[in-house]
Formats: structure tokens, C-alpha cells, sequence
């Protein structure tokens, strides 16, 4: 259920921070920060500068790492624009740092997951010894602080909380682990669920973490202002955070829609982080239907993984699991990446039958579209006003799509005969 909540503004953000995070929690100490980067919406320009102002007189060092997961590296002006730091602020008492998740000089091994572990988190359906390993920064500090928000997530349930230490500053294995585990439960059977197999291997995984760990969860509306603030353990601030979210951020709908216009907004430059348009609005597509992401700005499948997407496309996870021997040597969360895109959907005798049509209209051509099988409209020739207000006749516009999840009333069927 959606609701109305009000939201709080730059002066009370800063109240509500001079109240709810104890300098004492840091005095004396070495200090990094985790943020996510410009994929997600926060208000980061407000809250970067009341925390560097509140901790930077206190601490012995106060740094900040961006928590890319497998997202291209930012240039430090694009960080300290998005930290609300002033062009001509040179910001020498803060450090600002990428994570490098593909660089093993950048990375520490902190313990690992055992196949008895892996085995009783998940359930049994995935079942292996994984190493952990983390940004190798970790070591030179004393404590952590995530500041970030939490939405509905396609892989873990709800995003925040320990998701920024895995996948946010992690090696390849973990992520890779655990991004599968979600694949093979689909996205529509783990998003918008707070407890999860994947939220567990990640909160087991972070007891790993040598230092002490603090985070202030947020949930906030489309325009960065937040419902709520949260601050304490990961697991605790992200616990309440994930409750309001469940609230605000999941959008109740009595039937499936056959269309639904799905426009990214320009922080989905890639069809990896626009590939959000599809998850929170898979739900309510109807059997048969079609989902458009509308995102005239994006030229890019992944800078980081493309060579890969290309190779393999995007297909339904029976595509994969009944060729496990042709595909199990991709990385395995582009393979998630992939079946979360294209949807549920069955692949029997040699045909694959996806429940929905998920249509790209962007600035990556009809050929490289088809090849890598989703199907292609040119933007230029879709009204985006024309998708408006036409709900009863089975059609929805979701003008910025990828944090809200769309769902169905409870017991409604996919089937547009049914409804």
C-alpha cells in the first residue's frame, strides 16, 4: 500500500541528525564513509555536508568511499557534486575514493562463507564454499558509516543496510554468489520482501567486517526528501528503514496492466541500472503483455559487463539453468542481471517462452536489441502523454520508474481473462 507521508526538509535533516548520531560513536577514530553513488536518489548534497561539519572536528580521519558494486568509477567532480561540495572546494580533510571490485590489489580477503553455511542460508538451493572479500580500505579505519537509502531490490528484497559493504565494496565472488541465489528465486519471488535468503547471506557475510559498523538508513521520496531517517547498527537502521519503505515505496494495483511505459529517469544511463524499470513493474504486466523502458538518453548496455551481455543476451533463468554447462562459466550476476530483465517465463524442448515482451526504446539500435533478444522501438516515436491516465483501458505510465515497486492486490492473477 502507497501512502502520503510527509517528507523533511534541509533544515530538519540537520536537526534530525544533531539529535539521532552521537559523536561519540566517532570521536577519536578513523572514519570511512560508504555512499552509493549517482544510480540511486538521496539526499546526499544536504547530508554529506552536516555530517563532514559534525564529525570532521571530531574524528582522526574522515574519508569516504563510493560503493559502485560493478558500476563504473566516477570522476571526483561528478563525487563532489553529488556530495553537494562546491567546485572551488578543494576538499583536502575528506578523502574520495571509487571501489575497484575487479582489481584484486584493491581487495582484502576477510574470511569466507562455508558450503554448510551457503547450504542452510539458502535453503539448499545453492550450495558452495565462497570467499569474502572486501575493499582493502577497510583496514586503515576504525569504523564504517553507510549512509544510504532503501528501496524495494530486486536481488536482496529491500536495498541498504550491509548491501553497501556486499555487493557495494566487495570482490567478485560474493556478489556473484549471491546475485545467482537471487536469480534462481526470480525477482518477483524476493523484491519488496524484507527477509530474504540473499539479505542473510549478505548480514553474514558483514559479521566478517573487521571494524565497527554504523549506518544511517533513509527512505525518501521521488525528489531525495526523506519519510524517514534511521540510525544505528546496519541491521537495525536498515530494519526500520525497510518497513517504512514497504509503506511508501510499493504501489498496490487491483489489476495487471497489457502496457506499461517505464520511462528511466537520466541516472539510468545503462540498461544495467535501467533494467530497475522492468523489476519494480514486472508484477503487474499482464500474461502476454509488454513492458516499454522508455529512456531516449541511454546509449549503453554496461560499460562494465556489455562484452559479456552480448555473448549470452537476455533470457528467462530455465534458458540457463537447463544449459548449466554452456553458461555456468559467465559471470554469474550478469547472468542474473539477465534473467531479471527479461522477466519470468519457461524454456521447454528448446523454446523459451518469456510471460512478458520487454521492449528497449533508446539510443541502442534495433539490431544490437534483437540480438540480444528484447525487442525495439525508436523513441522519437512514442508520445509519452499518450500512455497517460489510461489505466482502465489496461495501460500504464510510470513517468520515473526503477524505486517504486509496482504489485498486485493480493490473490489477483497475471491473466488478463482472469481479472
Amino acid at each position: 500500500m502507497s501512502t502520503s507521508l510527509p517528507t523533511m526538509n534541509p533544515d530538519q535533516m540537520r536537526s534530525w541528525l544533531s539529535q539521532n548520531v552521537p559523536v561519540e560513536d566517532f570521536r577519536n577514530k578513523r572514519v570511512l564513509l560508504i555512499v552509493p553513488d549517482n544510480t540511486r536518489t538521496a539526499p546526499l548534497p544536504t547530508l554529506f555536508p552536516a555530517i563532514r561539519s559534525m564529525l570532521g572536528p571530531v574524528t582522526k580521519k574522515l574519508d569516504l568511499l563510493v560503493a559502485l558494486g560493478t558500476h563504473p568509477p566516477m570522476p571526483r567532480d561528478r563525487i563532489k557534486s553529488m556530495l553537494g561540495i562546491a567546485p572551488e572546494d578543494a576538499c583536502e580533510d575528506v578523502g574520495l575514493f571509487n571501489h575497484a571490485w575487479d582489481n584484486p590489489e584493491e581487495l582484502t580477503t576477510i574470511g569466507k562463507l562455508s558450503e554448510a553455511e551457503t547450504r542452510e542460508i539458502s535453503s539448499g538451493v545453492l550450495s558452495m564454499e565462497v570467499p569474502v572479500q572486501i575493499n582493502r580500505r577497510i583496514k586503515d579505519y576504525d569504523v564504517a558509516l553507510i549512509i544510504g537509502p532503501v528501496f524495494p531490490h530486486e536481488v536482496v528484497g529491500f536495498s541498504g543496510g550491509n548491501k553497501y559493504f556486499f555487493p557495494g565494496i566487495s570482490g567478485p565472488e560474493l556478489l556473484n554468489f549471491f546475485h545467482w541465489l537471487g536469480a534462481l528465486i526470480t525477482n518477483v519471488g524476493i523484491i519488496g520482501i524484507p527477509d530474504t535468503p540473499v539479505r542473510r547471506v549478505v548480514d553474514r557475510a558483514a559479521k566478517l567486517v573487521p571494524l565497527e559498523r554504523r549506518c544511517l538508513a533513509f527512505v525518501v521520496s521521488t525528489d531525495s526528501s526523506p519519510y524517514g531517517m534511521f540510525y544505528g547498527t546496519p541491521e537495525d537502521a536498515w530494519r526500520q528503514a525497510a518497513s517504512l519503505s514497504g509503506q511508501v515505496h510499493i504501489k498496490r494495483q487491483p489489476k495487471p496492466f497489457r502496457q506499461v511505459l517505464s520511462c528511466a529517469p537520466p541516472m539510468y544511463d545503462e540498461l544495467w541500472v535501467a533494467g530497475k524499470c522492468m523489476y519494480k513493474l514486472e508484477p503487474v504486466v499482464a500474461d502476454g503483455g509488454e513492458l516499454i523502458i522508455y529512456a531516449p538518453h541511454m546509449k549503453e548496455i554496461s560499460i562494465t559487463h556489455g562484452h559479456n551481455i552480448e555473448r549470452i543476451g537476455y533470457h528467462v533463468r530455465d534458458y540457463f539453468t537447463k544449459q548449466w554447462d554452456r553458461f555456468k562459466d559467465f559471470p554469474w550476476g550478469v547472468l542474473a542481471h539477465s534473467t531479471h530483465v527479461r522477466g519470468t517465463g519457461s524454456f521447454e524442448n528448446g523454446i523459451e517462452k518469456p510471460r512478458v515482451t520487454v521492449t528497449v526504446a533508446s539510443q541502442i539500435p534495433r539490431e544490437v536489441c534483437e540480438r540480444i533478444n528484447l525487442a525495439y522501438r525508436d523513441p522519437a516515436t512514442i508520445d509519452v502523454e499518450s500512455f497517460a491516465n489510461r489505466e482502465a483501458e489496461g495501460i500504464l505510465l510510470v513517468r520515473k520508474a526503477g524505486e517504486h515497486l509496482y504489485r498486485l492486490n493480493d490473490g489477483v492473477s497475471t491473466s488478463l481473462d482472469q481479472t
